[in-house]
């Protein structure tokens, strides 16, 4: 999925990533605004995932729903 298209549907996709993500908070995923770098550096923090696992998750969650 592409950076414009992450950022065009980033309110149907936040509500997603709360429920795979439920630590982050509404204005956490609010801020991110789909950036992957900057969801993985949330995931990576909340979760204590490395920054490779954290990013590797983010990129599944964007595969998952690259519809």
């Amino acid at each position: 999925m592409n950076k414009d298209t992450i950022e065009g549907k980033w309110k149907q996709l936040a509500g997603k990533a709360k429920s795979v993500w439920g630590d982050l908070t509404d204005d956490e995923l609010a801020r991110v605004k789909g950036d992957s770098q900057q969801l993985a550096g949330l995931v990576q923090e909340r979760y204590g995932r490395t920054r490779e696992e954290a990013e590797r998750e983010v990129k599944d969650f964007y595969d998952k729903y690259d519809r």
